[in-house]
């Protein structure tokens, strides 16, 4: 329960290049501006870090800082450019993919690459604080409803759940399928951290090639390097040599594996990149809603990502082939689904706790 609640409803008029201060709660600030693109973006700030989102594009975090650093994937791109389409703005931090279709559209698709989600043309997005048994908070959400006649017709909700001092926030999305027949529902959260050099990989999976499986097909848009099949097939027999992220290992154009992760006695998994400082970057998900835990690595000269977890319905392959795994899952006329995940990052003392609380999962 929560008490001292106050809504703000953000239009985009709101929004110009001077930034501006909308809203002040404790040591929380929200504050609006326009990147010269004419994105709109939105910085939260906790007392702990911030995040910049894009309340009318995607509901994308573009950025994440926490602990003095940057968490954000490098990319190609210093700003988000105002269009749906998926590789002409990517670079931010969180992006959500789905819900009608997702993943790299194969032979018989055509759907767009991760879906309509990514990029989506968000409304009513407003900023909530609040106060609740763990503190003052504040939430950044907006809703965005996609209709194709004679097809679907869903409601999705996101949201972003900040509070004061934490460095770990909450991410939330609703799919209410507005329909009165089922809706067939894929999603991934595409949760993109920066890489650092000697990263220490630790998560809630036990690591034989049955739990953690390396995707051995190449998409379209990816162009192999001589000597990449072969790292491949190596991951495929030996996943575990991914663990470290030692420079003389090549990521490069990208790695994908899926994952089975194992729960703690409250249903969440736990995954994290421990820094050579001890400290760490963190996600935690639920596989009770997202059974399929994706792993991409990307590491080049012009981008470097770590996708720890993408906490998915389904491998990446697009619809057509998780259609044949019976992957694609089934929101009822009428209900919806709730998903949602912690992220951000983690002390060097909470982080050797955590550490501690997977190899008990998976009982090391």
């Amino acid at each position: 329960m929560s008490y001292d609640d106050t809504k703000i409803q953000l239009l985009e008029s709101y929004f110009t290049e001077k930034e501006q201060t909308i809203a002040q709660y404790g040591n929380l600030t929200a504050s609006l501006f326009r990147y010269k693109s004419g994105v709109c973006g939105l910085r939260v700030r906790n007392g702990s870090g911030e995040l910049v989102i894009l309340p009318f594009q995607g509901m994308q975090i573009w950025s994440a800082e926490f602990m003095g650093r940057n968490l954000t994937m490098k990319s190609m791109f210093d700003e988000p450019r105002p269009t749906r389409q998926y590789l002409e703005t990517y670079g931010g931090f969180l992006l959500h993919c789905g819900a009608t279709a997702m993943g790299v559209p194969m032979a018989g698709d055509t759907h767009p690459l991760h879906g309509e989600l990514p990029n989506a043309p968000f409304r009513d997005a407003y900023i909530l604080t609040g106060m609740d048994k763990h503190g003052k908070y504040m939430i950044i959400g907006g809703f965005y409803q996609h209709t194709v006649a004679f097809s679907c017709n869903y409601l999705a909700e996101a949201s972003v759940k900040v509070y004061e001092g934490s460095t770990v926030f909450t991410q939330t999305l609703e799919i209410k399928n507005l329909k009165n027949t089922d809706m067939e529902f894929m999603y991934l959260a595409h949760i993109n951290f920066r890489p650092v050099p000697n990263g220490e990989l630790v998560y809630s999976a036990i690591c034989n090639p049955q739990n953690v499986r390396v995707r051995k097909s190449i998409p379209s848009h990816v162009k192999p390097k001589p000597g990449y099949a072969e790292f491949l097939q190596e991951l495929e027999k030996h996943p575990e040599k991914h663990h470290k992220l030692s420079p003389d290992l090549v990521f490069d154009p990208e790695v994908v594996f899926s994952i089975t992760y194992q729960a703690d006695e409250n249903g969440l998994a736990h995954s994290m990149q421990i820094h050579p400082d001890g400290s760490a970057d963190y996600v935690a998900h639920y596989p009770s809603q997202l059974d399929v835990g994706v792993r991409w690595i990307c590491i080049t000269p012009d981008q470097q990502a770590l996708g720890l977890v993408l906490p998915a319905t389904a491998e990446p392959e697009g619809y057509t082939a998780e259609k044949a795994k019976g992957n694609i899952k089934i929101i009822h006329g009428g209900e919806r689904v709730k998903l949602e995940m912690l992220i951000g990052t983690l002390s060097p003392d909470e982080a050797k706790n955590m550490k501690q609380k997977i190899l008990k999962i998976i009982h090391v």
